[in-house]
């Protein structure tokens, strides 16, 4: 018998977790959404045909508990939630800063708290989540952690002070990627071309890219000098890019979102 899971949340995250675990298999027996917009809650009975709730504290029924909730809105949902709480249960947090000990210090002791951090790639099964246990999280928990966030793309797991350079990387990644994205296609429009072929060209060069990084295994430097060749166009972009600094400002990004991360769960 599967295990019943609550998801804590319907935003974004929330409910691509929930879209993915209804794909993978999961029975609206097995599932239950907490949700206090009515409106929300309507229309995700009518898309998943699980049940909706808007008593946070019902979700303590639950065996593990996703809370996919905004870092601010972490200390009042578990005062909600702790009094309903038993030892053992499973509570994995996806709201970026927050740490373990921070959760722990808010349920009864013997709860068990996983730390995750999805991206948003996950709304196409191609997310990465970094996963941390807590105090009292055991292997069995961190593997039902793991089996939930691996309904959406893939799951590492890490020792929980890495997070913030998980969140750095992988969190924000995505929008990193989008913002090269744009550029490019900016940059194809203002050399001519219709806007429409220009999109195409960079998304399925991103696509291509990524896929020939996972699919090869090899170092991203050795792909890079495969497509450069001395003297020419590739050699000519490449060195205007370092000239501009740009593995120094990837470099002053990554930190920026690292103290963000840092300051959030402070």
């Amino acid at each position: 018998m599967a295990k019943r899971t609550a998801v804590v949340g319907a935003g974004v995250m929330g409910e691509t977790l929930l879209s993915g675990l209804v794909r993978a298999g999961r029975g609206a027996d097995d599932l239950v959404v907490v949700e206090k917009r009515a409106e929300r809650a309507a229309e995700l009975t009518d898309k998943y045909g699980v049940p909706v709730v808007d008593d946070v504290a019902a979700a303590a029924a639950a065996d593990t508990v996703l809370l996919v909730i905004k870092p601010q809105d972490m200390a009042g949902v578990l005062d909600e939630l702790a009094p309903a709480l038993r030892s053992g249960q499973l509570l994995v947090s996806l709201a970026a800063g927050i740490t373990t000990a921070f959760i722990e210090s808010r349920v009864p002791e013997g709860v068990a708290v996983a730390r995750v951090m999805p991206n948003t790639p996950a709304l196409v099964d191609e997310g990465m989540a970094a996963i941390s246990p807590g105090t009292w999280c055991e292997e069995s928990h961190l593997a039902e952690a793991s089996a939930l966030m691996s309904a959406v793309g893939k799951v590492v797991e890490v020792p929980e002070k890495q997070q913030d350079a998980v969140t750095a990387i992988s969190g924000s990644g995505p929008a990193y990627l989008f913002l090269v994205a744009e550029a490019m296609i900016e940059a194809g429009v203002h050399l001519g071309l219709p806007r429409p072929v220009a999109h195409e060209l960079a998304v399925q060069t991103l696509l291509g890219s990524a896929t020939m990084l996972r699919s090869t295994g090899e170092h991203p430097a050795v792909l890079r000098e495969q497509v450069t060749s001395p003297g020419g166009t590739t050699a000519a972009a490449l060195r205007t890019l370092e000239d501009h600094g740009l593995r120094a400002a990837f470099l002053a990004a990554l930190e920026a979102a690292r103290d963000r991360s840092r300051e959030l769960g402070s």
